[in-house]
């Protein structure tokens, strides 16, 4: 039975894992940054050693095919993928763990000079964190045609730097067209980012979809002034207002439950210095759900209780949608897939849904689409503790390769 070699699959993971390493063991590496064009450059590299043809679209997006068996050159790829960006101050697991073991997949193909009916591709998708330019999943947004590719390139950065701009100063602005093609399927391998599988002694997920997502944001204009003099009576403070729509971030989905999360991941103050009331504050709101109903009921509370703050306050409100991606289902046959190449290989395994947004929520617009699940110990993800066993990532790189062969057809 064709297997991932561990040693080579350790060794590229710690050596795409210095390219951005932070002094505590993590990863700064935001998309379309030096650090981003240093790892992209490596990832071509590697697929063209393993026999690869590399393409590059407008996107940036990078898709590295191995060739079928003859006859099969026509027919849809099974695409394998993920990201190579990561989160300021993030782990070096995220994302690009699923890159890295669809290389190894396809090294462990070549090893076995084995033979597929369609052709195998993996896929690096450009911004899927969101970090630096909004909204997240941007270029596997673009592909399935949910973001215009005028927009995606007039996104800024907190600097104004333009998305397009920096496609081009790293050299991927490529010539491609980022728009939907025929695929077999898709699959992707990512850390679980939370803590089911460790709990239940498991070293796979069987991913069957994602939650729905909403990101908003909020700003609140209020009055600048200096924070002796200024009575309390006559205050406009744009950071109370503020501070409520935190509560509330916490308390809706409180109320709401049934496996509710909300965040808010980011707030920005103005003049933000010690001794001045907050004239304008920026934050943005992070809500997810299993379930769409619940989500439009959160949505809906929130920008209720955002106004009201506002109001409470005597500030003026603009509360914008950055980012809604519905509940996704995942295709059976790519599930099943994934699932029977676990229980073939006799790898622990349950279903589940994932709590996070991954460029696979994009992809199953276009074409049958599953995800495998790795542990993440203690739950830990977007931090620089981060981290997965290398024996269940193993695990997972099997799965993922096995289940790729089941919907390519060996030859």
């Amino acid at each position: 039975m064709t297997r991932i070699d561990r040693a080579s699959l350790e060794q590229t993971f710690h050596e795409q894992a210095r390219i951005g390493a932070t002094p505590r063991g993590g990863l700064t590496r935001l998309a379309l940054s030096d650090e981003d064009k240093v790892i992209r450059d490596r990832m071509v590299a590697w697929l063209e050693a393993a026999g690869c043809a590399v393409r590059v679209d407008r996107m940036g997006n990078i898709f590295g095919r191995r060739p079928p068996a003859p006859g099969g050159e026509a027919l849809p790829p099974v695409v394998m993928g993920s990201h190579v960006d990561s989160v300021p101050t993030g782990g070096r697991f995220d994302g690009v763990l699923g890159v890295v073991c669809a290389l190894a997949a396809i090294r462990a193909l070549n090893a076995a000079k084995a033979r597929t009916r369609h052709p195998v591709e993996l896929a690096i998708f450009t911004n899927e964190e969101g970090a630096r330019f909004q909204p997240a999943m941007l270029g596997s947004a673009v592909m399935a045609g949910k973001v215009p590719l005028e927009d995606a390139y007039s996104q800024r950065d907190r600097h104004g730097v333009r998305l397009v701009d920096e496609l081009e100063r790293i050299g991927y602005l490529g010539p491609e067209p980022c728009a939907a093609r025929p695929m077999r399927a898709y699959l992707e391998l990512h850390i679980e980012q939370g803590p089911s599988l460790e709990d239940a002694g498991l070293p796979v997920g069987v991913v069957e979809g994602i939650v729905g997502i909403a990101w908003s944001r909020v700003t609140f204009h209020g009055a600048q002034d200096h924070a002796g003099p200024t009575p309390m009576r006559t205050r406009h403070d744009a950071l109370v207002a503020a501070a409520d729509v935190v509560k509330a971030v916490r308390h809706i989905p409180l109320e709401i439950g049934n496996d509710m999360v909300g965040t808010v991941g980011w707030l920005d103050v103005h003049p933000n210095i010690v001794n001045a009331i907050p004239g304008k504050v920026v934050l943005t709101t992070d809500l997810r759900a299993p379930s769409e109903a619940d989500l439009d009921r959160a949505v809906a509370d929130l920008e209720v209780a955002a106004r009201d703050a506002a109001e409470a306050e005597g500030v003026r409100i603009e509360y914008e949608s950055l980012m809604r991606v519905p509940l996704t289902r995942f295709a059976a046959e790519v599930v099943d897939a994934v699932e029977g190449a676990a229980r073939r290989l006799g790898v622990g395994h349950r279903r589940m849904l994932s709590g996070a947004g991954h460029d696979a929520q994009h992809m199953a617009t276009l074409c049958p689409t599953g995800m495998v699940f790795v542990p993440s110990i203690a739950g830990k993800s977007h931090c620089e503790e981060e981290a997965t066993a290398f024996d269940d990532i193993e695990h997972g790189a099997n799965v993922l390769l096995h289940a790729a062969l089941t919907l390519a057809g060996e030859a």
